[in-house]
């Protein structure tokens, strides 16, 4: 018997149900049950994806109690008491509506952009000019692959099945982020990327591992651990390129000239005209609002841009001695909003790309299917015989 969470009995196990029949090994028939304290009733939440047979978190429509708006004190006062507590929110836990379709947009986002993300550097897997930077770069766009399928596991667990969410992505329903709607030109761009792309991921991540749901958290521990190596990477790429010819000291000076500003872009608009950060920060999904983390970013990477040699695109940008911070220019957001809207460089051919993938993979995706229920064929006969 496994401990439920604080403030419930004990998690039960039960055989298995009508709606558990897809399941197989540990999660088939496993109920969390809650006792409430004041009213003493018993609130059985069983959660499973009548789609995919998949235990993940239920809502309080389909546990049978009311939503959000009007849900028993006592789960809503349980619920702001976690997060005030700076603990987890875990899947069998009770939760918002609202809270559910915040951490599904964005950590279906993100998981579209580990997805997507592979598609610029891995242009250039051919075309690397060494046998070792091949493996390098192979081995980081296959880590990009990974981190994609951690985010749709994490996104699984709150009741959305990963198949939909990449149809919402290929119907333009959900985005991903605008940096990969821009092209890698020449193979610095690859270092810049590594940079820029991975030095904002990870002041945007780090915090997220301290995300207030529980496995968002976990999964953005590993993942932060590998976007480390993917800047140091793109740094000691550029580090070499710097040391070589004019020719290639020019190239990584263009490459900078073209991703500064969508890198810092790359955090959302400015906190004025973004309500959804806002949100996110009041449940302590994400930590730090978008201008905060854009602050960061730029005071760390200043110091870089020196020490690689290579100056950053901004006439505004200087050292402030009062606040202790570097002051610097303002991004074009009408270009922002243009790109997140479909009219970047590469949107369309990004899209294509990733429809392309998914409609040729169509097969692996059946027969893996068709393997999966003939194992749980054998396994249902094995255990009835």
């Amino acid at each position: 018997m496994t401990a439920g969470p604080a403030g419930t009995a004990p998690a039960e196990r039960n055989p298995p149900g009508p709606a558990d029949g897809n399941l197989s090994g540990p999660a088939a028939g496993f109920r969390a049950v809650t006792t409430s304290k004041i009213a003493g009733t018993r609130h059985i939440m069983n959660r499973t994806n009548g789609r995919l047979g998949l235990v993940v978190g239920m809502t309080a429509r389909q546990a049978g109690s009311p939503t959000a708006d009007g849900a028993p004190p006592e789960l809503q006062e349980r619920f702001e008491d976690t997060i005030a507590r700076d603990q987890r929110i875990e899947p069998r836990d009770w939760m918002p509506d609202g809270y559910r379709k915040t951490l599904v947009r964005q950590v279906a986002q993100h998981a579209h952009s580990e997805i997507i993300g592979m598609q610029p550097e891995g242009e250039w897997i051919t075309r690397a000019p060494s046998l070792r930077r091949k493996a390098i770069l192979f081995a980081k766009v296959q880590d990009e692959a990974g981190h994609g399928l951690y985010l749709y596991s994490a996104a699984e667990t709150l009741g959305v099945d990963r198949a939909d969410l990449t149809e919402r992505l290929l119907e333009g329903r959900q985005k991903y982020s605008s940096i990969f709607n821009y092209p890698t030109r020449t193979f610095a761009d690859v270092g810049v990327i590594g940079w820029f792309v991975d030095g904002a991921a990870i002041c945007n991540q780090v915090p997220l591992c301290r995300s207030s749901y529980g496995p968002y958290a976990r999964a953005m521990v590993r993942i932060c651990k590998e976007e480390s190596f993917h800047q140091r990477q793109g740094f000691e790429l550029l580090m070499t390129m710097m040391r070589g010819t004019d020719a290639q000291r020019e190239m990584v000076q263009d490459a900078v000239d073209r991703w500064w500003w969508p890198s810092l872009m790359m955090f959302g608009p400015p906190d004025d005209d973004s309500p959804n950060s806002a949100r996110s920060m009041a449940w302590k999904i994400k930590r730090h609002s978008n201008d905060e983390l854009r602050q960061r970013f730029v005071d760390m990477t200043v110091p870089q841009a020196e020490k690689l040699g290579v100056t950053l695109p901004d006439p505004e940008l200087r050292w402030n001695e009062d606040r202790g911070r570097y002051d610097f220019g303002t991004p074009d957001w009408s270009e922002l909003k243009r790109v997140i809207t479909g009219d970047g460089p590469c949107n369309e051919e990004r899209m294509a790309r990733r429809r392309a993938a998914h409609e040729e993979g169509a097969w692996v995706r059946e027969a893996a299917a068709a393997h999966a229920a003939k194992q749980a064929a054998r396994t249902q006969n094995g255990a009835v015989a």
